[in-house]
């Protein structure tokens, strides 16, 4: 699992459901620019990998198991 491979599965996710990945952000109840693509390195150049809580809140609302976003994530 790769950092771009989570933030793919982010994307796919928001996608299925119809939704900007700042609909998808707003939501899991969080900002609307929390998954914004220009939030995913830092200023430092350093990647920014969601939370487990993150991904939790994500699975919750796409109602999909963990399991079905470890299988996301390593779809190529």
């Amino acid at each position: 699992m790769t950092h771009k491979h989570i933030w793919a599965a982010i994307d796919k996710i928001a996608l299925k459901m119809g939704m900007t990945c700042s609909g998808l952000a707003r939501a899991c109840g969080m900002d609307p620019t929390a998954f914004n693509k220009s939030k995913r390195i830092s200023k430092y150049g350093k990647p920014h990998w969601p939370s487990v809580n993150t991904i939790s809140k994500i699975t919750s609302v796409a109602h999909i198991t963990p399991e079905e976003f470890g299988r996301i994530v390593r779809q190529k």
